[in-house]
């Protein structure tokens, strides 16, 4: 009857929930675009001093006159995106949120060294057939590699005293138990990358969207009889670029943290291989059927 060892690796807890943290910045995205973009302070009344007074008499005589129709800032400028600018902030808040919680998670699961180097001197370790000097490297490095490593080496201890079992099938026992081990790590690795993998199309797509509602709006001025209403073309026109501004932004933003933190994982789980390797080799050597 196969017997589990006394020391197991413990399962990750899940850390911050997407959920809210996706609630939280809606929030902060449209009381900042409605509430801090949108106040007055960012336009120009054309009714006060500083513009020139034919340009005072052209926003006068539109019956659509707006005290808030000339921005004055960047600010102003992107008030003028629409209603698809707060949603593009949120995924765009969203992905830097998350980029900095897992910066910080995969700065734990690495350990307390740099895993190049721990792989190295653990391997070093097994190739000489010291299984406890390689035990007190995990105990001192931590993270995800050590603690799975960790898992392997108690394993290693513990086949050695299965009585009717040939060395393949112990073998085979350590390997099921790195597995089982980076199964349990992979998830709180992996953890809100599939969020960010989905906004870095959402983004561009959501200023697509706008782009399309602004354009929509510039042919909707040019189309009318007479002169084309060249404030309203003007404000279609601002509202498009603005979306797509956002949109590209806000992808590029999502692929490059992406890339980036996938690149690290795949790095642990190259070591994991590494080190699952070199403990194979080392119980292949010390237990040699004759």
């Amino acid at each position: 009857m196969e017997t589990k060892p006394q020391t197991k690796i413990k399962k990750r807890s899940k850390g911050i929930s997407s959920g809210w943290i996706i609630l939280g910045c809606l929030i902060v995205a449209h009381a900042f675009f409605y509430f801090y973009a949108g106040l007055g302070s960012f336009w120009q009344n054309p009714t006060e001093p500083g513009l020139a007074p034919e340009v005072v008499e052209k926003y006068l005589a539109q019956s659509h006159f707006d005290a808030k129709l000339h921005p004055i800032d960047m600010w102003g400028t992107l008030y003028q995106g629409g209603f698809v600018i707060p949603i593009v902030i949120t995924l765009l808040l969203t992905v830097l949120t998350l980029s900095v919680e897992r910066f910080f998670a995969l700065n734990r699961a690495s350990g307390k060294g740099n895993v190049a180097q721990f792989v190295v001197d653990a391997k070093a370790k097994l190739e000489a057939g010291d299984i406890e000097a390689a035990e007190k490297l995990c105990d001192k490095q931590k993270g995800s590699v050590a603690n799975i490593l960790k898992a392997a080496l108690v394993r290693y201890r513990d086949v050695e005293n299965y009585p009717g079992m040939n060395n393949d099938e112990k073998a085979a026992i350590i390997q099921k138990e790195i597995e089982e081990a980076t199964t349990l790590e992979l998830p709180y690795l992996e953890q809100n990358l599939n969020i960010i993998a989905a906004i870095s199309s959402l983004g561009t797509l959501f200023g697509l969207f706008g782009t399309v509602l602004g354009m929509i709006k510039s042919f909707g001025a040019m189309g009318q009889e007479g002169a084309p209403d060249s404030t309203a073309l003007a404000v279609g026109i601002s509202e498009a670029l603005m979306n797509t501004a956002m949109g590209i932004g806000t992808g590029a933003c999502a692929i490059i943290a992406y890339t980036y933190f996938s690149g690290r994982i795949q790095d642990m789980t190259n070591s994991v291989d590494e080190v699952g390797f070199a403990i194979g080799q080392t119980y292949a050597k010390k237990h040699t059927e004759k």
